[in-house]
């Protein structure tokens, strides 16, 4: 008796013990020929979120994205995959990847493509047919699927990289730039299709420079610049609790806002007064006051920063 209560409690231990994250690096390095690609890379992202990979050009992403992957070895630092290390052979079987820059086979058609990949990792005949099925399906191309890839524009080639990175519903999907050859249309697609992988689990670890994509997406984000880790949360953490509020007042002296500093400071644009970095539970607060003061209010128009302005202000070009 004791030891089935033993057995079941391991059981019960097992249940609740939390999964790895998704991906996890401790001071990762990369060094080629002296010159530093990553500089002590930290970061922690966690399953089954959509997490977006953010820098300038040379800051290190794609080094990163190679390192987690196993195509190249760190000079230093330690990077977990889905609770292995990164590289490891098995693991890499549960992880999709659609590279940046890909070439697929001009004289194969999307099908024979799909089928190649269906066959590297592992899948048996059966599920294969279903797998290709429905990534022809998910990525708009059931209709091209017996056409050669030569003839494929870039954003079709793309789509079909896509569906090559869905096969197997694996439990990390790397994505290196996947809308950069699409049109509005088939980017609002591959939104889609990554909060559906999302919705089912896995996790999304999204590669970008365009950070409207990432505003759209993202649970989380990094920023990482020169080699290293320089900003990493939600978004809303990331852009902060303050905003701005433009203002239409009439009925009032000229500077009368020089008495309102505890709501911000306040810049005239036009015919608009801007009161930055206000909190915003305190616009109600400040309409209140303009209004006790005898002003009349003729519009109050919120904003809030944008990703693409804390971005820069990041990197310190604002």
């Amino acid at each position: 008796m004791d030891t089935i209560f033993a057995i079941a409690s391991i059981k019960e231990r097992e249940a609740t013990v939390t999964p790895s994250p998704a991906v996890h690096t401790i001071e990762l390095r990369k060094e080629y020929r002296g010159t530093e690609a990553l500089r002590g890379l930290s970061m922690t992202v966690a399953r089954g979120e959509v997490f977006g990979f953010l820098g300038p050009n040379g800051a290190g992403k794609t080094t990163a994205v190679k390192l987690l992957l196993g195509l190249v070895r760190p000079s230093g630092g330690e990077a977990m995959v889905l609770g292995a290390p990164a590289g490891d052979r098995e693991t890499r079987r549960r992880i999709g990847y659609l590279p940046e820059l890909f070439r697929f086979q001009a004289w194969l058609t999307a099908v024979e493509v799909l089928l190649l990949h269906c066959r590297l990792i592992g899948l048996s005949r059966v599920r294969t047919e279903r797998e290709i099925d429905a990534a022809l399906h998910t990525v708009g191309l059931a209709e091209r699927r017996d056409d050669k890839v030569g003839t494929f524009s870039k954003g079709m080639q793309q789509r079909l990289g896509l569906g090559v990175a869905l096969l197997g519903e694996p439990e990390l999907v790397i994505l290196d730039e996947p809308t950069s050859a699409l049109d509005p249309v088939g980017r609002h697609d591959v939104r889609a299709i990554i909060r559906a992988v999302r919705d089912r689990g896995a996790t999304v670890f999204l590669n970008t420079h365009l950070l409207e994509e990432a505003e759209h997406v993202c649970d989380r984000v990094t920023v990482i610049d020169r080699g290293r880790s320089i900003a990493t949360g939600a978004l809303a953490d990331l852009l902060g609790a303050t905003s701005s509020v433009r203002l239409k007042v009439s009925g009032l002296r000229d500077c009368w806002w020089k008495g309102f500093d505890e709501f911000g400071y306040f810049v005239q644009e036009g015919g608009w007064l801007v009161a930055a970095h206000i909190e915003p539970r305190r616009i109600p607060e400040l309409v209140t006051a303009i209004v006790n003061l005898g002003g009349k209010i003729e519009a109050v128009v919120p904003e809030h920063q944008s990703l693409e302005d804390r971005f820069l202000e990041l990197l310190g070009k604002l």
